[in-house]
């Protein structure tokens, strides 16, 4: 299954769930969506952490509040949740963003592995002909009859 769908704007400007939340909201729990924002997570080889720039995490923007954006897929759809959290009350505001860079990026990703399939598919198929084709020019006239011969008696 692709991580993007193949219209990912297009999903994003038009579809209800993106467009409510591409709003400067005060809560998303409000619409029914909860977010767990991590940065720069492990990669699966057990490498350490990454630490976030200012520009994802910002805390000198504002005194009081921490200024966040986190790049994502959500429902198939490159975005990236830009807000900030109040540091008294653990409130605040954000929105989705579409983000286009990423989405060119993961649509060329999904094309490769597209083209990458249908190689091996048409790769196999051409080993499966050739195999074929080498079958019947090795085996003899006779051969071939005694083989039909015998799968109909089976």
């Amino acid at each position: 299954m692709p991580r993007v769908v193949p219209d990912q704007r297009s999903k994003f400007e038009n579809e209800e769930f993106f467009r409510k939340l591409s709003r400067e909201c005060e809560a998303f729990v409000a619409t029914g969506t909860n977010l767990s924002l991590q940065f720069f997570p492990a990669n699966l080889h057990g490498d350490q952490r990454q630490v976030p720039t200012r520009e994802y995490v910002d805390f000198e923007r504002e005194s009081g509040r921490v200024y966040l954006k986190a790049p994502m897929i959500l429902n198939g759809v490159c975005v990236i949740w830009k807000g900030w959290i109040d540091l008294q009350r653990l409130d605040g505001m954000g929105y989705l963003e579409y983000d286009d860079e990423r989405a060119q990026h993961e649509d060329a990703l999904a094309q490769a592995a597209f083209e990458e399939a249908r190689r091996r598919t048409r790769d196999f198929e051409d080993r499966e002909r050739s195999h074929r084709e080498d079958l019947e020019q090795t085996a003899s006239p006779t051969q071939l009859a005694c083989s039909a011969v015998s799968c109909l008696q089976l």
